[in-house]
């Protein structure tokens, strides 16, 4: 139970935190909503399809391969970052909070972000006629390993590549936009030529959409979906695993320090 309150306590920190500084808020609601209306309407006027069609579409691309990109791993790199800048690290050491705890609030606290932006977007795709077409569970579940991939994936660069405030945004776009545009989050996959896809097979953000567009979009079972699902499935265990044993090895160099 001990960790379960130090876990809640770090996530709503966080949260209450992201609540304060309403015009991130407002910037991390809008931008999806802008990249879904965009997406949508190019996609109803290039492939002739009706807006519900388009935005049944649009709507996976752009939570997993745009908005989740930006709140969960750029979120979790900016955290990481300015709680080194800010001392907040060392005086964990003289606390009885533990590492552990503060690594599963993090998780915590961006699956909140995710889970409300999986709900904005929807809300948004379904005013312009989208459903969910496939199973709610299954969706849920990419949805899950999407958020802590990310976040797993933003330890690991926020504990070894960045080192202040500065550096975020310029790290977040090098590592990024390359993979957004390889992933489908802005153009949709199956208009890749065959050696960019062939590329774009190695890149995880390319099975998130391809997994969660099959599921959303057709209705697809696990079976239909499978080689995206434990593609993915593995990245997150990887970078769950990854972001542990480097935030670990930055508590050993902060406490050194």
């Amino acid at each position: 139970m001990k960790y379960w309150h130090e876990t809640l306590a770090v996530a709503q920190r966080i949260l209450i935190e992201l609540l304060r500084r309403r015009r991130s808020l407002v910037f991390w609601s809008t931008f999806p909503i802008s990249v879904l209306l965009l997406n949508g309407c190019i996609f109803a006027e290039r492939a002739k399809l009706s807006m519900a069609q388009a935005f049944a579409i649009a709507a996976p691309l752009t939570l997993v391969g745009a908005a989740l990109f930006f709140s969960c791993l750029g979120g979790s790199v900016a955290i990481v970052v300015a709680e080194r800048e800010q001392q907040t690290l060392k005086r964990l050491f003289i606390s009885p909070l533990s590492g552990t705890s503060y690594f599963l609030g993090m998780f915590l606290a961006h699956s909140c972000i995710g889970i409300g932006q999986t709900l904005l977007v929807y809300i948004v795709a379904g005013f312009w006629g989208a459903r969910f077409n496939g199973s709610l569970l299954l969706g849920g579940t990419i949805i899950f390993l999407s958020i802590i991939s990310y976040v797993g994936l933003g330890f690991i660069l926020g504990t070894n590549l960045a080192r202040r405030t500065e550096d975020v945004n310029s790290l977040v776009a090098a590592f990024g936009v390359p993979l957004l545009i390889l992933g489908g989050a802005f153009v949709p996959a199956f208009l890749f030529p065959k050696t960019l896809l062939r590329i774009a097979k190695l890149d995880p953000i390319y099975h998130m959409s391809e997994a969660l567009l099959g599921v959303s979009a057709s209705g697809d079972d696990l079976s239909s979906i499978a080689w995206h699902f434990w593609f993915l499935l593995g990245f997150a265990i990887l970078m769950v695993g990854g972001g542990w044993l480097f935030y670990r090895r930055m508590l050993i160099v902060e406490r050194r320090l």
